[in-house]
């Protein structure tokens, strides 16, 4: 997508999701699915939650190493099928889709793979319905504390489903090592 749709992708993430627009700052990719010229679903990938608890306790990671490889996970942080483009199985294409050069988009322009994504649905809006048809894995509930442009609230909301999509087969092994033994398992399997 090029800057002269920007303006247009951020007014359609303003009047159609629940969450609004996302600023595109820091370590954040704007995804665009077409057909045919017409514009049928919206994505924004950022950076990953800093903390998740319920993530973390899925991947199994010591808070000790988690920090120094949260870079490796993305925050699927909104998804948006246009109104007039709802044709069956769309979301899952879409996010397949994405899943499949995610990684390789983010290495290019942020100079590191990802290994994992993440997202948080509100269940009083939504079931989950499109991640769970793409194979994404609910991993548990948010504790209700949601990002803030000066951090996170404190105060508690609605928790969130959490849901992950690792992008390789042994990301959570991977992510859950010590760094001292990455290079251990990056080439066990070769």
């Amino acid at each position: 997508m090029g800057s002269k749709e920007e303006p247009h992708f951020k007014a359609l993430l303003e009047r159609h999701h629940y969450l609004s627009a996302v600023a595109k700052i820091g370590q954040t990719i704007w995804y665009l699915a077409t057909w045919r010229e017409q514009w049928l679903a919206l994505l924004v990938v950022s950076a990953a939650a800093w903390k998740c608890a319920a993530r973390d306790r899925w991947i199994g990671c010591d808070w000790r190493h988690q920090y120094d490889r949260l870079h490796l996970i993305a925050n699927h942080a909104r998804f948006l099928i246009l109104p007039e483009a709802h044709h069956p199985n769309l979301a899952s294409r879409v996010l397949a889709l994405c899943e499949r050069r995610v990684s390789a988009v983010w290495q290019a322009r942020l100079g590191h793979p990802l290994w994992l994504l993440e997202t948080f649905v509100d269940p009083r809006f939504f079931r989950g319905t499109s991640y769970r048809a793409a194979n994404w894995l609910q991993v548990g509930e948010s504790r209700g504390f949601r990002r803030t442009r000066a951090g996170y609230s404190n105060r508690i909301e609605a928790p969130k489903l959490v849901f992950a999509r690792p992008l390789l087969s042994d990301a959570r092994a991977r992510r859950s090592l010590p760094a001292h033994r990455q290079g251990q398992s990056a080439n066990a399997g070769r």
